[in-house]
């Protein structure tokens, strides 16, 4: 079993969706099943229906799960088995205010060193925690040696007791951690494979610390994606980056297929460049993605973008766009020499179907052009129609040319009326 685990905190975000479309590969590829848990026992930073929005969005990049579970379902469970912990010596009660864990973090701080917490309650007795009537948040003992992994893309991994230490596991409200609540809800769902991000690389010891002294046997293999940087800055990607929100490039004209054949692509050597999720899983391996961070390049994208959007059906263009005739899209298709995202052409055939074409620059020839046209006949060919407008406007060379563009276009610039015409022929009263 594989898991997906977003948080209902925030909008979709490129490494978020990233880690999901690796999730589906991995999971056809192993002929395992997905699941999607909401991890949402933070509910002081929770949005209202954002679980929707994660599930609109993996459904819309056709990314199959069989089921979603919410995170705060099992507290019952998470609550237990840390109780379960503290019955058995393998964590204890911890009443350090917040106050003091603060002031023994800037000790350190100023000391130049990491913070690890000092183990003051460990062994506290058992009579002094009944007579103890103040709040107490549970932590779990330090490990005895060091916690080693293997990581699928980064290789050996080992953690000292000092790095893992002993950590909190079950707030004083009794509600888990996210490292015990994620620790926990891996074993229930008897999950095989973690995916992830390597900004999560020191929770891992943690949650292996956590199945060891729950004594749970199985071994769950890690895979921990390198970080995506902005090409442009050499920094992380942040949520706050307009290019890093999924909804926010959907909105730019950045069609799913393309988002996600640059995701994967990403510190990936493929054996073609332009492919589909579908073509992914019969080539894709997770253990060759480069160690090294991926940088994020939204020229990039646009190029395959545009591939994409060349190879579309010429109807389903149309209709991406908000029209429904296969010559609109073969017409979508010209400006993919200056366009790259759906959004951008649309303002271009917008345009051509204004009703507000105006420029001062071409003065009475705009409704010269315009009225000739609209009282001329039907021509199949562009040169006869060409030929009749400039016979009866008598304008010539660059003059009747642009203004000719501008009337057809709303443009100065942009393909060949030539291969324009052909396309929007029985729309041309509707245009001008």
């Amino acid at each position: 079993m594989l898991r997906f685990a977003p948080s209902p905190t925030g909008d979709m975000h490129i490494g978020n969706l990233r880690v999901a479309l690796l999730n589906f590969i991995l999971s056809k590829q192993l002929n395992e099943k997905l699941i999607v848990r909401i991890e949402d026992t933070d509910s002081q930073r929770n949005i209202k229906d954002k679980e929707k929005d994660i599930l609109n969005i993996l459904d819309l990049f056709a990314i199959d799960y069989v089921q979603v579970l919410f995170q705060s379902d099992n507290l019952k469970f998470h609550t237990k088995l840390g109780l379960d912990l503290l019955l058995d010596k393998k964590a204890f009660n911890c009443f350090c205010s917040s106050e003091a864990i603060e002031k023994d973090r800037q000790k350190a701080k100023q000391s130049k060193k990491p913070y690890r917490y000092g183990d003051f309650c460990l062994n506290i007795s058992d009579e002094a925690k009944l007579q103890c009537n103040a709040p107490f948040a549970v932590r779990i003992k330090r490990p005895q040696k060091s916690i080693k992994f293997k990581d699928m893309i980064k290789g050996e991994f080992s953690f000292e007791p000092f790095d893992v230490d002993s950590f909190i596991i079950l707030r004083e409200d009794k509600t888990p951690t996210y490292n015990f609540a994620c620790a926990i809800d891996d074993m229930i769902s008897d999950i095989s494979y973690v995916i992830r991000g390597e900004d999560h690389l020191s929770n891992t010891p943690k949650q292996i610390h956590i199945r060891d002294m729950l004594d749970y046997k199985k071994s769950i293999n890690y895979i921990h994606l390198p970080m995506i940087l902005d090409i442009t800055t050499g920094k992380k990607m942040s949520k706050r980056d307009e290019t890093s929100s999924v909804q926010n490039l959907l909105k730019l004209g950045y069609l799913p297929v393309s988002i996600a054949n640059y995701l994967v692509l990403l510190g990936y050597n493929p054996p073609k460049e332009i492919f589909t999720i579908e073509e992914a899983i019969s080539w894709f391996d997770i253990s060759k993605i480069s160690k090294s961070p991926a940088k994020f390049d939204i020229k990039k994208l646009g190029y395959i973008n545009s591939m994409h959007i060349k190879d579309m059906d010429d109807m389903r263009l149309s209709k991406i766009i908000g029209y429904a005739d296969s010559d609109i899209g073969k017409l979508a298709k010209l400006y993919l020499e200056e366009c790259d995202t759906t959004q951008q052409i649309k303002s271009k055939i917008d345009m051509i179907f204004s009703s507000n074409k105006k420029d001062e620059t071409l003065g009475q020839n705009l409704t010269i052009v315009q009225n000739i046209i609209k009282k001329a006949p039907y021509f199949e060919e562009f040169e006869e129609f060409k030929k009749y407008i400039q016979n009866e406007s008598k304008l010539k060379g660059k003059e009747f040319f642009k203004t000719l563009r501008f009337v057809i276009t709303g443009a100065h610039s942009g393909p060949n009326l030539s291969e324009i015409y052909p396309l929007i022929k029985k729309f041309i009263g509707e245009i001008v």
